[in-house]
């Protein structure tokens, strides 16, 4: 078989690709390890910056996030037993979105299928082939079958442990991570919103979040020690960490629920540069990572896919290479502002071990300064809605 661009990986930043160039009237085909049913219920979350929600609906798969997401005009921080609030509208003019990531994957997901696009699932031994000529291709096996699938490129957008990246020779590659000595108990429960927008909060125990999925449907998180398990932690233990971090001196608590799922991830920033080699780019989670802290993770996939379809559109219509060659160094300007973004909010927000009590009294004093002060508010409301300059 032969189409024009293959691209390997069916999340965010595949799909959107895919819908993209088809809106645009390039062929491609997905390839994705996993069935349509795992990628559309493993659980992730979604916080969409003004420039995510756009694309969703200037392309046409925005309804749903519109009818059901959560349009968030500010968020807060709470330390030292108050809550400030960051007026994102009123100091940027752009507001957020919280919509889980398994959600825009469905609509994309929906999209495809009903465009007739090439989805293939279920996916295994993926290998690139010929990346550094003309005529790159995919080799696979689909239903038992080998099978081989030639294509002007090949766009890796399958996630960090993918095989794109390692289809870069080393030699070529610089790789640059921040592994955290910290990671993030989430849980999901029932009950009603805690408050009526994000809260980050900063608390000598540890850092924690409380984020709303639906009106009866809540998600929380708290820092903990990324080897710890699920299985050491009751239900009541829970709530006491977050009743300690999070409350506040005014009488305002997180609102208890009945939990129905835990789990812990670990945290790290990651950036490989180049992400290109030959015929092959890379998108997403297979060139950078982000702790979750600044909610960039996937809206930088979304940004470079909005860089590479401009690229592709202006090789195929203007016979341009320009925009292809230079996708790199116009991808990794926004992934290090960002990168930059979530190490500075991940460092303000957390318990650092290795902080001392002088380092933690900066901590304090940083985030009086961000919720008093109207300019740098305003950076970083600019950042978190990704409206910053790059």
């Amino acid at each position: 078989m032969r189409t024009q661009v293959g691209i390997i990986g069916a999340g965010p930043a595949g799909l959107l690709l895919s819908h993209l160039l088809h809106l645009r009237g390039i062929e491609s085909v997905v390839f994705e390890t996993r069935s349509r049913e795992q990628i559309e219920s493993t659980i992730r979350a979604g916080v969409l910056e003004q420039g995510t929600m756009d694309l969703l609906v200037e392309s046409g798969v925005g309804a749903r996030m519109q009818a059901e997401g959560a349009l968030h005009h500010g968020f807060e921080l709470a330390f030292e037993g108050k809550h400030r609030r960051i007026d994102l509208t009123g100091l940027t003019g752009h507001s957020i979105t919280v919509y889980a990531q398994h959600e825009v994957i469905k609509d994309l997901v929906a999209a495809r299928v009903a465009a007739g696009g090439e989805l293939r699932f279920n996916v295994s031994d993926t290998s690139l082939h010929d990346l550094d000529t003309a005529t790159p291709s995919i080799r696979y096996r689909h239903n038992g079958e080998p099978c081989e699938l030639q294509c002007d490129f090949v766009i890796g957008c399958d996630g960090s442990q993918g095989v794109s990246r390692a289809a870069i020779p080393q030699a070529l590659r610089q790789d640059y991570e921040r592994v955290y000595p910290f990671g993030w108990f989430g849980i999901l429960c029932e009950g009603k919103p805690s408050s009526d927008e994000l809260i980050y909060a900063r608390h000598e125990r540890g850092f924690a979040l409380v984020s709303t999925r639906s009106a009866n449907v809540q998600r929380m998180y708290f820092q903990c020690d990324p080897k710890d398990s699920v299985d050491n932690w009751s239900d009541d233990r829970i709530w006491a960490e977050l009743h300690a971090r999070v409350d506040s001196d005014d009488g305002r608590k997180v609102v208890d629920g009945k939990i129905f799922q835990k789990n812990i991830v670990g945290m790290r920033s990651f950036v490989s540069t180049t992400m290109q080699y030959g015929r092959l780019f890379l998108a997403g989670d297979a060139a950078h990572i982000v702790p979750p802290t600044g909610a960039k993770g996937m809206n930088l996939a979304v940004a470079d896919v909005r860089v590479l379809t401009d690229a592709l559109r202006a090789y195929y219509d203007e016979d341009r290479n320009d925009l292809l060659a230079s996708y790199s160094e116009t991808a990794l300007k926004r992934i290090w502002r960002a990168e930059h973004f979530s190490y500075w909010m991940t460092r303000m927000m957390h318990r650092l071990d290795d902080a001392s009590p002088f380092e933690q009294r900066l901590q304090v004093a940083e985030l009086e300064y961000v919720t008093t002060s109207r300019v740098a508010a305003t950076a970083m409301a600019e950042n978190y809605v990704g409206v910053a300059p790059v």
